[in-house]
């Protein structure tokens, strides 16, 4: 290298302070993208399970973005002093002309920090429901279920859900602590049907199906109840039976993870037809009209008969 060559390398970096802090915010912008780089290599070599692997892309570009940003404004900035006085000028004009994207981070560090839900989480926030598949600053996205589509089945739309509203609309989460829901299937069968024998036998289709899960409901009540001030709930099947304009209803009751209710109910429903079927004393119940003649059919007049 010769002496002209040294010497303008020595003038850019004494005399010229915009192209040294050009140069440090570019070394600064590399270097974290290929620390970024290699911790995502390791992680994927380490781990194939999907949600660990979004978790920690999520986490290196926070953190990645959150350092930059306070060495770029060290770099460009001589003193904290210059920040304060320069966001003070232009705070008021900031919250009125950035109202709806500031109130949507505020809800993603809300998120983050309280975590009401996470990906993966199935959650209803107002008249959206579905599952979490991304947070990020300004939005969360759901792959929708419900709908037009019956039960808790995928519609195969996403919806973008401003974070902001996480203030404003209510959030129900159906795997947050407990992890299980309780589902009823109701069954009307006609009066004239044994409804005694219709019950016994849904009791024991029930108690089949969803033995498994009340089991693991125990265990996920005594870990809930170490978080949230809950009872400890009735976690058995039950049928409970009630009366209505066309027959005797009766209601099965049962825990389900939420992601497998459509399927619990088939299960079950498929068992319930082959079951009545073997029995001419139970029939369903349907809407229907129907003439009473009380001289004949009534109680006083059967027993005279």
């Amino acid at each position: 290298m010769d002496s002209n060559s040294i010497l303008w390398f020595t003038k850019f970096f004494t005399y010229s302070s915009i192209q040294a802090k050009l140069i440090a915010t570019a070394i600064a912008f590399f270097l974290f993208f290929v620390i970024r780089r290699l911790i995502l290599k390791v992680v994927h070599k380490i781990t194939e399970d999907n949600k660990t692997i979004y978790q920690w892309h999520k986490i290196t570009s926070y953190i990645s973005f959150g350092l930059i940003f306070i060495i770029v404004i060290r770099i460009w900035f001589k003193g904290m002093e210059s920040i304060v006085t320069y966001l003070g000028l232009l705070s008021a004009g900031i919250a009125i002309a950035l109202k709806e994207p500031l109130t949507n981070v505020t809800g993603w560090l809300y998120i983050i920090w309280r975590s009401p839900f996470e990906v993966g989480d199935r959650i209803q926030l107002g008249l959206h429901a579905g599952d979490v598949i991304d947070i990020n600053l300004f939005n969360f996205t759901l792959m929708e279920i419900g709908n037009w589509v019956d039960a808790d089945d995928h519609t195969g739309r996403l919806i973008h859900v401003p974070n902001g509203l996480i203030f404003s609309k209510t959030l129900a989460n159906y795997g947050k602590g407990f992890k299980y829901i309780w589902n009823e299937i109701p069954i009307l069968i006609t009066f004239e049907s044994d409804w005694k024998k219709a019950k016994k036998i849904l009791l024991s289709i029930v108690t089949d199906n969803s033995k498994i899960q009340t089991k693991s409901a125990e265990k996920k009540v005594n870990e809930a109840k170490k978080r949230f001030m809950i009872r400890r709930p009735n976690l058995e099947p039950a049928v409970i039976t009630k009366v209505e304009a066309s027959g005797v209803e009766l209601t099965l009751r049962y825990l389900c993870r939420p992601r497998f209710r459509r399927e619990t109910e088939h299960a079950m429903w498929e068992d319930v037809l082959d079951a009545f079927s073997k029995y001419d004393s139970i029939d369903f119940a349907y809407p229907t009209e129907r003439r009473y003649n009380n001289s004949i059919e009534s109680k006083v007049a059967l027993k005279k008969k």
